[in-house]
């Protein structure tokens, strides 16, 4: 580079230094015309100029013309280098734009310091800056969340939520404000995401999860799958009985598709997010994902094992099931390759049909053999259901979420309720044949 700086510089020394010879040339030639009298009519000189005159200024325009032709050769010469200068500059390295989509995370915070566990776990798991940008968006104005959230300086974008005045809600619903408010805040930190940073997709956690391993590498090998298939709308890092014991330790790379909504860790598009936004609820937004009018029939993806795990006992929910199922949730450990794997069994015309094939071939046993260990052969096995009451007292009997949601059961797909009992997989279901959830079940 310093000889091609050279280059430029004596290009741009030779140009100058020719124009001021030039100019001296000029400053010191005698006039073209020494009249040998007083001119006394300058009209009659210039119609009718001399032979010497037309010839000099010929001659100068013969000067000029080849002059300016090997300045021209020069400037060429210079910009040529110049270009080469540039390009060798172009050759330094710069910040490369991603080749894959940008995937957010966004954290929704309010006033837990513990704030601090889900960032250390998720900035020690996120493979790129890049490609993963952290966004946390705080409500509830807490001053202590809001110190720690800052001290991670540029490694997160700290969002604040402006709106930090009451609901007005019915007097019966007062005691429910904070669901109003947790509404409120995914409401505007969502549109942040989508309208004010443009991005295409987001996978969200709240405040009080810890994340595993290969939980950017679950999300980013899914979103292909749901970008391309309709009868997807959501991508969960959870499941609802995915506690020790209830889970295949040896599969932790099988997913299944679900019916129910389970949170905890999601992926939205912003397709899905434009659809739900005009009408997103005033509280409990949670449950009306879970309502038929949003859900619309479509499934989300949810994995054997959990890569995501709640350490928040106390909330709004007050605890709700934390004691008895929550906090004994287990967290995968093992780093699975998820885009290197053919995940194309997770669209709705492979999977169900496979799906459905496995658990109606499988023998019909009772829940007192399953629960007493009495059941030979590896299995799976299938308890199966025929009412709400009956889904209830087996679901209560072998220690698995039993409520329902719009009619659905925790982790159902096509009513179907898929764990791990004693070493063996289980399939709670209803009766082959089945079409649709009762709403009433709930």
């Amino acid at each position: 580079m310093p000889r091609k700086k050279a280059i430029i510089l004596c290009g741009t020394f030779l140009v100058i230094t020719w124009n001021a010879i030039l100019l001296l040339l000029l400053w010191g030639r005698p006039p073209l015309t020494q009249p040998a009298e007083p001119v006394r009519d300058l009209r009659e000189v210039a119609a009718k100029p001399t032979m010497d005159v037309v010839g000099r200024v010929l001659q100068l325009a013969d000067t000029f013309e080849g002059e300016l032709e090997r300045q021209k050769e020069i400037l060429l010469q210079i910009q040529s280098h110049q270009s080469l200068w540039k390009t060798s500059n172009n050759d330094k390295p710069k910040a490369i734009a991603p080749t894959q989509p940008v995937l957010p995370v966004l954290v929704i915070a309010c006033n837990r310091v513990t704030v601090r566990r889900c960032l250390d776990k998720l900035l020690q798991h996120r493979p790129s800056a890049e490609l993963y940008p952290i966004i946390v968006s705080q409500d509830c104005g807490h001053a202590e969340t809001a110190e720690v959230i800052r001290s991670y300086g540029n490694q997160v974008t700290h969002l604040q939520q402006p709106d930090l005045s009451n609901v007005a809600v019915q007097p019966q619903h007062k005691k429910f404000q904070g669901y109003y408010k947790i509404s409120r805040h995914y409401h505007w930190a969502l549109n942040q995401v989508f309208k004010t940073l443009s991005h295409s997709a987001v996978v969200v956690v709240e405040d009080d999860l810890e994340v595993a391993p290969d939980f950017f590498e679950y999300f980013r090998a899914l979103l292909p799958l749901l970008k391309s298939d309709p009868t997807l709308w959501c991508v969960s890092a959870w499941n609802d009985n995915g506690r020790e014991g209830y889970v295949d330790p040896s599969k932790p790379d099988l997913l299944y598709r679900t019916d129910f909504f389970p949170g905890l860790g999601w992926m939205l598009l912003k397709e899905a997010w434009d659809e739900l936004e005009p009408k997103w609820p005033a509280a409990f937004w949670d449950d009306w994902m879970r309502e038929p009018a949003q859900r619309r029939n479509r499934a989300c993806i949810r994995p054997e094992i959990s890569r995501s795990l709640t350490f928040g006992r106390q909330g709004v929910s007050l605890g709700q099931f934390y004691d008895k199922y929550l906090r004994y949730i287990k967290l995968n450990s093992q780093v699975v390759p998820f885009t290197n794997l053919d995940l194309s069994y997770l669209t709705e015309d492979t999977y169900r049909p496979a799906f459905e094939k496995e658990v109606y071939s499988a023998p019909v046993v009772k829940f007192e053999d399953v629960s007493q260990g009495r059941l030979k052969g590896p299995g799976p096995f299938r308890l199966q259901y025929s009412s709400k009451d009956t889904f209830k007292l087996i679901a209560k009997n072998m220690g698995i979420m039993e409520d329902f949601k719009s009619g659905v059961p925790r982790t159902g797909y096509r009513g179907i309720v898929s764990f791990f009992s004693k070493g063996r997989r289980i399939y709670l279901a209803p009766p082959a044949g089945w079409t649709q959830y009762d709403t009433t079940w709930s």
